[in-house]
Protein backbone atom coordinates (compact mmCIF):
# COMPACT_ATOMS: atom_id res chain seq x y z
CA UNK A 1 0.00 0.00 0.00
CA UNK A 2 1.73 3.34 -0.69
CA UNK A 3 1.87 6.04 1.80
CA UNK A 4 1.01 9.39 2.50
CA UNK A 5 3.00 11.64 0.89
CA UNK A 6 5.93 13.29 3.39
CA UNK A 7 7.92 14.70 0.97
CA UNK A 8 11.43 14.27 -1.39
CA UNK A 9 13.47 14.52 2.25
CA UNK A 10 14.15 12.57 5.23
CA UNK A 11 14.60 9.00 5.56
CA UNK A 12 14.99 6.42 2.72
CA UNK A 13 13.92 3.64 5.17
CA UNK A 14 11.87 3.50 8.36
CA UNK A 15 12.11 0.13 10.41
CA UNK A 16 10.15 -0.05 13.25
CA UNK A 17 11.36 -2.82 15.86
CA UNK A 18 8.81 -4.31 18.69
CA UNK A 19 10.68 -4.59 21.98
CA UNK A 20 11.25 -8.49 22.80
CA UNK A 21 8.93 -10.39 25.15
CA UNK A 22 8.62 -8.52 28.77
CA UNK A 23 8.12 -9.74 31.89
CA UNK A 24 5.02 -7.82 31.62
CA UNK A 25 3.79 -9.47 28.82
CA UNK A 26 3.91 -12.73 30.67
CA UNK A 27 2.32 -11.44 33.64
CA UNK A 28 -0.70 -10.36 31.43
CA UNK A 29 -0.72 -13.45 29.58
CA UNK A 30 -0.34 -15.36 33.15
CA UNK A 31 -3.24 -12.94 34.76
CA UNK A 32 -5.71 -13.56 31.58
CA UNK A 33 -5.44 -17.30 31.56
CA UNK A 34 -5.97 -16.90 35.60
CA UNK A 35 -9.42 -14.88 35.06
CA UNK A 36 -7.74 -12.45 37.87
CA UNK A 37 -8.64 -8.28 37.72
CA UNK A 38 -4.64 -7.32 37.98
CA UNK A 39 -1.85 -8.42 36.60
CA UNK A 40 0.97 -9.39 39.33
CA UNK A 41 3.86 -6.75 38.54
CA UNK A 42 5.02 -4.33 40.77
CA UNK A 43 7.45 -2.30 38.53
CA UNK A 44 6.21 0.95 36.64
CA UNK A 45 5.65 0.45 33.15
CA UNK A 46 8.26 2.21 32.32
CA UNK A 47 10.74 -0.01 34.36
CA UNK A 48 9.10 -3.28 33.13
CA UNK A 49 12.53 -5.50 31.98
CA UNK A 50 12.88 -7.83 29.26
CA UNK A 51 12.30 -11.35 30.45
CA UNK A 52 15.04 -14.35 30.03
CA UNK A 53 13.47 -15.37 26.74
CA UNK A 54 13.04 -11.61 25.62
CA UNK A 55 16.75 -10.94 26.49
CA UNK A 56 17.82 -13.64 24.05
CA UNK A 57 15.40 -12.57 21.24
CA UNK A 58 17.12 -9.37 21.80
CA UNK A 59 20.48 -11.13 21.21
CA UNK A 60 19.43 -13.21 18.25
CA UNK A 61 18.13 -9.57 16.54
CA UNK A 62 21.49 -8.25 17.64
CA UNK A 63 23.49 -11.21 15.52
CA UNK A 64 21.47 -10.86 12.48
CA UNK A 65 21.98 -7.19 12.51
CA UNK A 66 25.45 -7.76 12.96
CA UNK A 67 25.32 -9.91 9.80
CA UNK A 68 23.64 -7.53 7.57
CA UNK A 69 25.77 -5.57 4.75
CA UNK A 70 26.79 -2.16 5.71
CA UNK A 71 24.47 -0.62 3.22
CA UNK A 72 21.59 -2.23 5.24
CA UNK A 73 22.65 -1.51 8.57
CA UNK A 74 20.77 1.59 10.51
CA UNK A 75 22.52 4.88 10.18
CA UNK A 76 20.26 5.90 13.08
CA UNK A 77 18.48 4.24 16.34
CA UNK A 78 15.85 5.49 18.19
CA UNK A 79 14.30 3.91 21.39
CA UNK A 80 11.65 4.50 23.62
CA UNK A 81 12.77 4.99 27.08
CA UNK A 82 11.13 2.11 28.41
CA UNK A 83 13.56 -0.63 29.67
CA UNK A 84 12.09 -2.97 27.59
CA UNK A 85 12.40 -1.26 24.06
CA UNK A 86 15.89 0.57 25.19
CA UNK A 87 17.67 -2.90 26.07
CA UNK A 88 16.32 -4.50 23.07
CA UNK A 89 17.67 -1.79 20.78
CA UNK A 90 21.20 -2.08 23.21
CA UNK A 91 21.00 -5.57 21.83
CA UNK A 92 20.39 -4.94 18.78
CA UNK A 93 23.07 -2.66 17.79
CA UNK A 94 26.22 -4.88 19.89
CA UNK A 95 29.08 -3.49 18.97
CA UNK A 96 28.14 -1.77 15.98
CA UNK A 97 29.17 1.75 17.16
CA UNK A 98 25.45 3.41 16.57
CA UNK A 99 24.65 5.78 18.91
CA UNK A 100 21.09 5.13 20.51
CA UNK A 101 18.87 8.13 20.87
CA UNK A 102 15.96 7.93 23.26
CA UNK A 103 12.68 9.77 22.47
CA UNK A 104 9.43 10.04 24.90
CA UNK A 105 7.25 9.93 21.90
CA UNK A 106 8.24 5.98 21.41
CA UNK A 107 6.89 4.75 24.49
CA UNK A 108 3.96 2.88 24.85
CA UNK A 109 0.78 4.47 25.47
CA UNK A 110 -0.36 5.56 28.77
CA UNK A 111 -3.39 3.58 30.12
CA UNK A 112 -3.97 6.28 33.33
CA UNK A 113 -6.06 3.96 35.84
CA UNK A 114 -6.31 1.14 33.62
CA UNK A 115 -2.42 0.80 34.19
CA UNK A 116 -2.51 -3.44 35.23
CA UNK A 117 -5.76 -3.99 35.37
CA UNK A 118 -6.93 -6.24 32.47
CA UNK A 119 -10.24 -6.12 30.62
CA UNK A 120 -12.54 -8.11 33.24
CA UNK A 121 -10.10 -5.62 36.16
CA UNK A 122 -11.51 -2.64 34.29
CA UNK A 123 -15.33 -3.98 33.53
CA UNK A 124 -15.93 -4.74 37.55
CA UNK A 125 -13.76 -2.02 38.82
CA UNK A 126 -15.23 0.92 35.97
CA UNK A 127 -18.12 0.00 34.47
CA UNK A 128 -19.39 3.01 33.29
CA UNK A 129 -16.11 3.61 31.57
CA UNK A 130 -16.27 0.41 29.54
CA UNK A 131 -19.90 1.54 28.88
CA UNK A 132 -18.29 4.89 27.58
CA UNK A 133 -15.21 2.92 25.72
CA UNK A 134 -18.25 0.74 23.94
CA UNK A 135 -19.80 3.94 22.44
CA UNK A 136 -16.73 6.22 21.73
CA UNK A 137 -14.73 3.07 20.14
CA UNK A 138 -10.69 1.67 20.68
CA UNK A 139 -9.11 4.08 18.88
CA UNK A 140 -10.71 7.49 20.25
CA UNK A 141 -11.76 6.27 23.73
CA UNK A 142 -9.23 8.07 26.45
CA UNK A 143 -9.02 6.19 29.69
CA UNK A 144 -9.14 8.13 32.90
CA UNK A 145 -5.81 10.08 33.04
CA UNK A 146 -3.87 8.00 29.70
CA UNK A 147 -4.27 8.11 26.17
CA UNK A 148 -6.76 7.16 22.86
CA UNK A 149 -4.50 5.32 20.54
CA UNK A 150 -5.38 8.80 18.22
CA UNK A 151 -2.92 11.03 20.81
CA UNK A 152 -0.11 8.61 20.36
CA UNK A 153 -1.04 9.30 16.52
CA UNK A 154 -0.33 12.53 17.33
CA UNK A 155 3.38 12.09 18.97
CA UNK A 156 3.99 9.56 16.10
CA UNK A 157 2.90 12.57 13.63
CA UNK A 158 5.41 14.72 15.65
CA UNK A 159 8.56 12.64 15.48
CA UNK A 160 7.78 11.68 11.59
CA UNK A 161 7.68 15.82 11.03
CA UNK A 162 11.55 15.69 13.02
CA UNK A 163 12.64 13.41 10.45
CA UNK A 164 12.03 14.88 7.68
CA UNK A 165 15.33 17.39 8.55
CA UNK A 166 18.55 16.30 9.13
CA UNK A 167 17.90 12.35 7.81
CA UNK A 168 18.12 12.69 4.38
CA UNK A 169 18.55 9.53 2.92
CA UNK A 170 19.15 7.59 6.16
CA UNK A 171 18.26 4.07 7.45
CA UNK A 172 15.92 4.71 10.30
CA UNK A 173 15.33 2.36 12.79
CA UNK A 174 13.16 2.88 15.34
CA UNK A 175 12.77 0.47 18.82
CA UNK A 176 9.21 0.97 20.01
CA UNK A 177 5.74 -0.84 21.46
CA UNK A 178 2.61 -2.28 19.88
CA UNK A 179 0.37 0.29 19.79
CA UNK A 180 2.68 2.77 18.64
CA UNK A 181 4.04 0.63 15.41
CA UNK A 182 0.05 0.48 14.39
CA UNK A 183 -0.36 4.09 15.23
CA UNK A 184 2.90 4.20 12.77
CA UNK A 185 0.58 2.62 9.85
CA UNK A 186 -2.58 4.64 10.43
CA UNK A 187 0.19 7.61 9.72
CA UNK A 188 1.87 6.57 6.86
CA UNK A 189 -0.66 4.82 5.15
CA UNK A 190 -3.56 6.74 5.74
CA UNK A 191 -5.47 4.69 7.05
CA UNK A 192 -8.93 4.90 8.66
CA UNK A 193 -10.06 3.95 11.89
CA UNK A 194 -11.80 0.16 10.50
CA UNK A 195 -8.80 -0.67 8.74
CA UNK A 196 -6.39 -0.05 11.60
CA UNK A 197 -8.49 -1.79 13.86
CA UNK A 198 -9.22 -5.03 11.53
CA UNK A 199 -5.39 -4.87 11.30
CA UNK A 200 -4.84 -5.17 15.34
CA UNK A 201 -7.38 -7.26 15.67
CA UNK A 202 -6.27 -9.65 12.95
CA UNK A 203 -2.33 -9.50 13.04
CA UNK A 204 -0.16 -9.64 15.54
CA UNK A 205 2.69 -8.28 16.32
CA UNK A 206 5.11 -10.54 17.86
CA UNK A 207 8.14 -9.81 19.98
CA UNK A 208 11.15 -8.46 18.47
CA UNK A 209 9.67 -8.72 14.75
CA UNK A 210 10.09 -5.54 12.21
CA UNK A 211 8.25 -3.58 10.19
CA UNK A 212 9.94 -1.78 7.45
CA UNK A 213 8.91 1.27 4.58
CA UNK A 214 10.61 2.39 1.91
CA UNK A 215 10.86 5.74 0.62
CA UNK A 216 9.07 5.70 -3.17
CA UNK A 217 7.91 8.47 -4.80
CA UNK A 218 8.09 10.94 -1.60
CA UNK A 219 5.98 8.68 0.04
CA UNK A 220 6.68 5.66 2.43
CA UNK A 221 5.88 2.27 0.97
CA UNK A 222 4.82 -0.68 3.44
CA UNK A 223 7.86 -3.50 2.36
CA UNK A 224 7.14 -5.87 5.22
CA UNK A 225 4.67 -5.73 8.39
CA UNK A 226 5.81 -7.95 12.06
CA UNK A 227 8.41 -9.71 10.23
CA UNK A 228 10.00 -12.32 13.30
CA UNK A 229 11.64 -14.36 10.53
CA UNK A 230 14.82 -13.37 11.87
CA UNK A 231 14.36 -14.88 14.89
CA UNK A 232 14.96 -18.20 13.51
CA UNK A 233 18.30 -18.04 13.58
CA UNK A 234 18.66 -18.28 17.28
CA UNK A 235 17.15 -20.21 20.34
CA UNK A 236 15.33 -17.67 21.60
CA UNK A 237 11.05 -18.83 21.24
CA UNK A 238 8.62 -16.51 19.22
CA UNK A 239 6.43 -14.82 21.01
CA UNK A 240 3.48 -12.16 20.42
CA UNK A 241 1.69 -11.23 23.68
CA UNK A 242 0.12 -7.75 23.73
CA UNK A 243 1.59 -4.82 25.70
CA UNK A 244 -0.14 -3.80 28.33
CA UNK A 245 -1.09 -0.76 26.34
CA UNK A 246 -3.15 -2.73 24.21
CA UNK A 247 -5.76 -3.54 26.36
CA UNK A 248 -9.11 -2.50 26.30
CA UNK A 249 -12.01 -2.91 28.64
CA UNK A 250 -13.84 -5.27 26.61
CA UNK A 251 -10.53 -7.37 25.80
Amino acid sequence: MTAVLMGRRGPDELVLVRHGQSVGNIADSEARDADADRLELSARDADVELSPNGQEQARTLGRWVAGLAEEQRPDVVVSSPYRRAADTARAALGDLGIELLLDERLRERDLGLFDGLTGKGIRSRYPEEAQRRSHVGKFYYQPPSGESWADVVLRVRSLLADLREGYDGQRVWLFTHQAVIMSFRYALEGLDEEHLLDIDRTTPIPNASMTRYRKEDGGFVLQGFADDSHLTTGPAEKTDESDLGGEAPDA
